[in-house]
């Protein structure tokens, strides 16, 4: 597929609703990470719940997703 076809697809699966676009995003994810490695997932759950319940805890506080959005867009700039 040359660069123009992907980027075309790219332009119309832009235009689908964001649900859409995450199931499309989904489904070509999973197409690459191949098979699910049970212990990763584990650990992973795990660290999950541990961050969760540190939130809970009030150990840490949530951070809006703007305000994080920016910094890392700020750190990405200074590169």
């Amino acid at each position: 597929m040359s660069s123009t076809e992907i980027a075309e697809l790219l332009a119309k699966a832009m235009r689908l609703p964001p649900g859409e676009r995450l199931a499309i995003a989904t489904e070509l994810l999973e197409s690459v990470e191949g098979p699910e490695d049970a212990s990763w997932t584990a650990a992973w759950a795990a660290e999950l719940d541990r961050r969760a319940k540190d939130l809970e805890d009030g150990i840490v506080q949530a951070v809006p997703w703007e305000q994080t959005k920016v910094e890392i867009l700020e750190r990405l700039r200074s590169k």
